[in-house]
C-alpha cells in the first residue's frame, strides 16, 4: 500500500512540470530579430486613390524613385532641424521591399487613407509651438533624445510599429511565460507587454503606453492604452487605443495586423497590416556621426543666450 501510494505521488509531481512545458510550447515563439521596414505607403499615394496594387512596372518605379521621395519629404537645408541622408549610402533599402504590389498598408478604410481628422484634431494640432532651438521645449521628443519614430512620432517601439521614414526598422522579441519584450533598434526603446494582465489606471500615462497580452489560439494579441498626448504618435492624442495580432506565418515570417482607434483624432478606427521578415542582423545602438548638427545648434543656443545676457 505504502509502495502504491508513494508511486503515486511520484507520477503526479513529475506530471507538473511535464504539463506546463507542454501548456508553453502551445504557443509559438515569436522570438528573434525582425525587420518591419517597407516602402509600401501607410496611405494610398496621389495618382493611386482607385488602385489597390500597383502594376509590376508602376512598382519598379516606386522603389527606383523612393530616395527623391524621402528627401522631398525632409525640412530645407536652412532649417537643420532634422537632417537625414536619404540616398542609397546610408538607408537600407534592400531591407524595405514593398509587400507585394499593395498601394497602402492601410486595409480599413477601403480606399486605403486615415480617416478624416476631428475638428480638435485639427485645432489640437495647430495649437502645437513653431519648433525653436532657443525653446527646447518646443521641439519634437526625437529632438530631444527622449523617444523618437520620425516622422511619425511617438516611439518605435510604442504602437502602433509603423515603418519609419527611412530607416529598416529592426526589433528584437524576446518572450517568457508572463512578459513579451519588443526591442527597437532606433533610438532603442523598450516595451514590455504584461501577459494576461490588467491596464493601468487610465491617469498613470507612459512614454510607450500600457501593453497588455493575451494568446487568440497562435496569435499574440496586444492591447495598448495610457499613451501620453505629446508622443503625439500619428498625430493621436492621450485617448489612443492600439490592438496589436501577432501572428508567425512561418519560419521567416511574422504577419502584424494593427487596429488603431481615437476618439479625439480620427472619424472612426482604421487598421493597417504588413509582414515582418526574420532577419540575422545584429540590433545595435542607433547613433548619428556624420552629418550630425547637435554640437552646431547647441553651441548656436548658447551664442543666442550669452549675447541676451551682454545686452542686459
Amino acid at each position: 500500500m505504502r509502495t502504491s501510494i508513494y508511486v503515486l505521488a511520484l507520477a503526479l509531481l513529475a506530471s507538473t512540470p511535464i504539463r506546463a512545458q507542454r501548456d508553453r510550447a502551445t504557443h509559438p515563439d515569436l522570438q528573434g530579430t525582425w525587420s518591419g521596414g517597407t516602402m509600401t505607403p501607410l496611405q494610398r499615394p496621389d495618382g493611386f486613390k482607385d488602385k489597390s496594387a500597383f502594376t509590376p512596372e508602376e512598382a519598379a518605379d516606386w522603389v527606383k524613385h523612393a530616395p527623391d521621395r524621402i528627401a522631398g519629404r525632409l525640412p530645407s537645408d536652412d532649417d537643420r532641424l532634422f537632417q537625414a541622408d536619404a540616398d542609397a549610402t546610408y538607408v537600407e533599402f534592400e531591407a524595405m521591399p514593398l509587400d507585394g504590389y499593395r498601394t497602402s498598408l492601410i486595409v480599413d478604410p477601403p480606399d486605403g487613407m486615415l480617416p478624416p481628422l476631428l475638428p480638435q484634431a485639427r485645432a489640437r494640432i495647430a495649437a502645437r509651438p513653431k519648433r525653436t532651438f532657443e525653446d527646447p521645449e518646443t521641439l519634437t521628443l526625437t529632438e530631444r533624445c527622449l523617444v523618437g519614430n520620425p516622422p511619425i512620432g511617438g516611439s518605435a517601439a510604442s504602437p502602433p510599429l509603423l515603418p519609419g521614414l527611412a530607416f529598416a526598422n529592426y526589433f528584437q522579441i524576446v518572450q517568457t511565460d508572463n512578459r513579451v519584450m519588443i526591442f527597437s533598434e532606433m533610438f532603442h526603446d523598450v516595451r514590455i507587454i504584461r501577459m494576461n494582465g490588467v491596464h493601468l489606471p487610465s491617469t498613470i500615462k507612459q512614454w510607450l503606453g500600457d501593453s497588455i497580452g493575451r494568446w487568440d489560439g497562435s496569435t499574440l494579441v496586444v492591447d495598448t492604452t495610457n499613451l501620453r498626448a505629446d508622443t503625439h504618435n500619428v498625430d493621436s492624442s492621450d485617448r489612443l487605443h492600439v490592438v496589436e495580432r501577432f501572428t508567425r506565418v512561418d519560419q521567416n515570417t511574422l504577419r502584424y495586423r494593427v487596429t488603431v482607434d481615437d476618439p479625439d483624432t480620427w472619424a472612426r478606427p482604421w487598421t493597417a497590416e504588413w509582414p515582418f521578415r526574420a532577419s540575422n542582423n545584429r540590433v545595435f545602438e542607433s547613433a548619428c556621426h556624420e552629418g550630425n548638427y547637435a554640437i552646431e545648434n547647441a553651441l548656436r543656443g548658447a551664442r543666442f543666450e550669452e549675447r541676451g545676457q551682454t545686452q542686459r
